[in-house]
């Protein structure tokens, strides 16, 4: 079978929610796999080890963004790097240059150094909707297509530390590809939901347990502009794939108001204690994948992301 084998490629972040299914997705595709993790001993990585074809195709490296020596032992020898790795906090970051800006922004610039280093043929970024969508200055009710950019002087007014994290290492990573001749593709996610295989919940599928159990009396009706993991590890292999992939790739498959997803699940599961009522929400962005599905990327319907998030949820034990 050695023949059929496709490439080595990095992961990095593997262990985390987008890295473990990218992991799984390569692994069934025949690729060899070098995933980055905080240490490879720590069983909250079992479940990378545990993965169909993981004994011979993968193996696990400890690496941290901001240690480059380390980033470049896991990717030298790979033809391709998917960069998935990047912190998402859940809730406000009180010290965020070093709590997100830093490790988010450095952590990129060091994996692409390393990837000059060791000659990668091509070079997948997760960055994010966030790094799109907040722009002021676009065009009311126009459609946000690959063009818009979040503007980093209005996310530092706003506080919104977060998408000027990921803006700054998109624009940062775009500026070092151009001036070193780094074939690189970006992928935006927006809201990422559907089932965890790692052990610990992420940040944004908080956002839906926090939905099936806190039981308010009123939350706001916000759209989520949502995707499933698994149609964004498929993304990235696309584009990864694909030689005509260039530039920037909006990832998202649905807007659903919250009251919405709340009725879609209250039919199939009654009994978790949902919020009692709702307040008028934002619109939300309308973005466009159709950039994406021109490559022959395509996505799961909205119940099946949401029932398989739940079903996980429940076999982690974070619901009963």
């Amino acid at each position: 079978m050695a023949g059929a084998v496709k490439g080595r490629v990095c992961v990095t972040g593997a262990g985390g929610f987008v890295g473990s299914w990218m992991v799984k997705l390569l692994l069934s595709k025949d690729y060899t796999v070098h995933g980055t993790v905080r240490d490879p001993g720590d069983e909250k990585y079992n479940h990378l080890n545990k993965l169909e074809k993981a004994s011979d195709n993968l193996k696990l490296f400890k690496a941290d963004l901001l240690d480059y020596n380390s980033l470049l032992a896991a990717i030298t020898g790979c033809d391709g790097v998917f960069h998935v790795a990047s912190p998402v906090p859940s809730s406000n970051v009180p010290n965020p240059e070093v709590e997100l800006i830093e490790p988010t922004v450095k952590g990129t610039l060091n994996v692409l150094r390393a990837c000059c280093e060791a000659n990668i043929k091509r070079v997948v970024i997760v960055s994010s909707g966030a790094a799109v969508i907040m722009n002021p200055k676009w065009p009311k009710g126009q459609v946000k297509d690959e063009t818009c950019w979040s503007d980093k002087d209005y996310c530092k007014e706003t506080n919104n530390w977060y998408y000027f994290s990921k803006t700054e290492a998109e624009s940062v990573a775009w500026e070092f590809a151009k001036k070193n001749g780094l074939d690189l593709i970006v992928v935006c996610p927006t809201l990422i939901l559907g089932p965890l295989l790692q052990s610990s919940i992420n940040a944004s599928s908080l956002v839906l347990v926090k939905l099936l159990k806190e039981g308010h009396e009123k939350v706001e009706n916000k759209v989520w502009t949502m995707v499933d993991v698994r149609d964004v590890a498929e993304a990235l292999l696309v584009v990864y794939e694909k030689s005509e992939a260039e530039g920037r790739y909006i990832c998202t498959a649905h807007m659903i108001m919250t009251q919405d997803s709340v009725e879609t699940l209250k039919r199939i599961y009654p009994t978790y204690n949902y919020p009692k009522g709702f307040t008028e929400g934002n619109e939300g962005d309308e973005l466009s994948s159709e950039k994406l599905q021109k490559l022959g990327w395509n996505c799961k319907a909205v119940e099946e992301t949401l029932v398989d998030s739940v079903e996980s949820y429940k076999q982690a034990g974070i619901l009963k």
